[in-house]
């Protein structure tokens, strides 16, 4: 499969066993993973394999969408993930993402997530996206705010110990 989407420096493409672990292993172990998403477990290129069959992989075949692998369009390097996430909790899907450390403070991260915006109403028809942050991740709120989003509320999904704050497309 080609490219998903495509900006002005960024490719995105689904994660594929076989080509990604070795990226995934990286971003979900970077300390701005773990600080800003969590800790997911992932400690080995097995561990890395399991996380992308049983979730990017796996909602992609459920859901048609899920988290894409970024790429630097010259050099094709991976620099993180974004995409549309199915979450427990939500009415609608939600724009996340990731990236490593060395591309922080590029814009790709608003780039990206402005792509997958308008990817969901474009070629999804969704309406209706939503998007959560830990309540102390300012950089990723101003991201949020900067593609169109607007915070409505603090929210609790099922099974979290902390409130998260939730950001809505809606009027």
């Amino acid at each position: 499969m080609g490219n998903l989407i495509e900006t002005e420096r960024l490719v995105f493409a689904e994660l594929r066993v076989g080509e990604d672990e070795a990226f995934i292993l990286e971003l979900l172990n970077s300390p701005g993973f773990i600080d800003n998403i969590g800790d997911r477990g992932v400690r080995d290129l097995e561990g890395a394999r399991r996380y992308i069959l049983d979730g990017p992989a796996a909602s992609y075949a459920q859901n048609g969408y899920g988290l894409w692998r970024v790429a630097q369009r010259g050099d094709g390097a991976s620099v993180g993930l974004c995409g549309l996430v199915k979450r427990e909790g939500l009415e609608a899907p939600d724009v996340g993402y990731a990236f490593l450390e060395s591309a922080w403070g590029q814009g790709y991260a608003a780039e990206a997530a402005a792509a997958t915006l308008g990817h969901a109403r474009r070629v999804l028809g969704l309406e209706l996206i939503l998007a959560i942050t830990k309540p102390g991740n300012t950089a990723s709120m101003r991201v949020l705010e900067k593609i169109g989003l607007r915070f409505e509320k603090m929210i609790r999904l099922p099974g979290a110990t902390e409130d998260s704050t939730y950001f809505t497309t809606a009027p």
